[in-house]
């Protein structure tokens, strides 16, 4: 066993290490904080960025296609029975499945069903009908934003793997915004502790920036990434998708999707088919007027089960305040199955209201263009708090120490050296104890005192 005399003030640093004042509590926090962070980075980093990317997506797409631009006119648009005759005249023997209007574009027309190798976009004038532009689909490929979304949603992953994955993932996400809250909060406030934890200081070195860009810019991200956290567990983590609404709604049972139906013993006896089509849009079109955008489903004529369904949008680029109507495509009978969202977004209650608007919260929409450019930047923080983080806990790893140029390696401490607080008497000339002598001495104490 080797000991080695330090000086006082070593003594201290030493001691200083083992300790640093945080109470249990903080050190637990700081602790799930650090691993957490560093298990789930790679994971947070994607589902950010391309959380990022897909904010605007509408926008993008809008940018990409002028030709799909139409300039509004005080006309009426074409009827759903039209837009389908129209469509089946290119594409014989395919299904017409949905039409999409929106204020301003052109209405986009879906041909064939998701099971089929090929499907169709076809873009029509809203207003005479003319083909605009044809967008061809493969089964298996994904454009850009379908990329993206997958990214997103699953990591790119097989869905069921990768899905629980981005789910719990996020969960995890939430608890380090809580826990980095903790860590961010100082023990007392003073000008310094406000600079540190308001401010960054640019001008200092990088590891100061960096460790204030992760500390400050989270501190100011917070809310916003949590209410993205928030409400995109809701699609993902069925536990929690339930409790939030029972909490929400006062204790009420989240509604399951029920599928409607149309009597199929009124097959024919009151409208054809393209007559039920025009009607239910007339009907629907003349009750909201100013609606910014329609999504009009088609039924299957060979199914005599199938429904109409039409979902209006009041505003644009907002889903929250639509209202869906379905129909039995045979009487016109208004069916309400989904207590959810068939109701009015005004007569909804709160926990409804909240359910509804939980895309609208996550994109940033709820508060229009100004809310998408909050949860784009909010996301892109977002994606710098893992390459922040990662830089600082690196940065603090314990390095081992370093052997001192001509000392050889038995020299330096080891896990068993012992180290004594007693001060080397200075050299004075004319003593007769070498330097030697004195550490020999110094041991020999040890010894005695063992």
């Amino acid at each position: 066993m080797k000991f080695y005399n330090l000086s006082e003030s070593a003594g201290k640093r030493a001691a200083g290490k083992k300790t640093d004042g945080k109470s249990l509590f903080r050190r637990v926090n700081d602790w799930l904080h650090l691993w957490l962070g560093l298990a789930s980075g790679i994971i947070v980093l994607i589902v950010c960025v391309t959380g990022c990317i897909w904010v605007f997506n509408e926008e993008i797409t809008m940018l990409m296609e002028p030709e799909n631009n139409v300039v509004v006119e005080n006309k009426t648009t074409i009827a759903p029975s039209e837009i389908r005759h129209i469509v089946s005249g290119l594409y014989p023997g395919k299904k017409v499945t949905y039409a999409n209007y929106h204020q301003g574009r052109a209405i986009n027309v879906g041909v064939g069903q998701w099971e089929d190798k090929i499907r169709y976009t076809v873009k029509l004038n809203p207003y005479s009908g003319k083909v605009l532009s044809i967008v061809t689909h493969h089964k298996d490929e994904t454009d850009f934003f379908r990329w993206v979304l997958n990214g997103h949603r699953f990591l790119w992953l097989p869905y069921e793997i990768g899905r629980p994955i981005v789910n719990y993932g996020t969960l995890i996400f939430v608890v380090l915004l809580i826990t980095g809250l903790i860590w961010w909060y100082p023990k007392k406030w003073t000008q310094s502790t406000r600079d540190k934890s308001f401010k960054i200081k640019w001008n200092g070195s990088f590891k100061r920036v960096n460790l204030d860009l992760h500390n400050v810019l989270g501190f100011y991200s917070l809310l916003f990434l949590l209410a993205i956290a928030l409400t995109g567990m809701v699609w993902g983590i069925e536990w929690y998708s339930k409790g939030l609404y029972w909490t929400t709604s006062g204790g009420q049972t989240l509604p399951e999707w029920k599928e409607s139906a149309s009597d199929s013993l009124q097959l024919n006896k009151f409208y054809k088919p393209d007559q039920a089509m025009n009607k239910a849009w007339a009907s629907v079109a003349k009750a909201h007027p100013d609606a910014q955008g329609f999504y009009y489903s088609y039924p299957d004529t060979l199914d005599a089960k199938s429904t109409i369904g039409i979902t209006i949008y009041p505003s644009a680029h907002q889903f929250y305040n639509n209202e869906s109507y379905t129909f039995d495509r045979h009487t016109l009978k208004r069916l309400s199955d989904n207590e959810l969202y068939d109701t009015p977004y005004a007569q909804a209650s709160f926990g409804a209201r909240l359910r509804r608007m939980n895309y609208d919260i996550h994109i940033g929409s709820i508060l229009g263009f100004p809310g998408k450019v909050l949860a784009f930047f909010s996301s892109l923080i977002g994606a710098s708090l893992p390459v922040t983080g990662f830089i600082i806990w690196w940065g603090k790893r314990k390095k081992k120490p370093k052997k001192l140029k001509g000392q050889p390696a038995e020299d330096l401490p080891s896990t068993n050296t012992v180290y004594t607080q007693k001060k080397v008497p200075a050299f004075k000339p004319g003593q007769a104890k070498s330097r030697s002598g004195i550490r020999s001495a110094s041991v020999q104490h040890n010894l005695n005192d063992q």
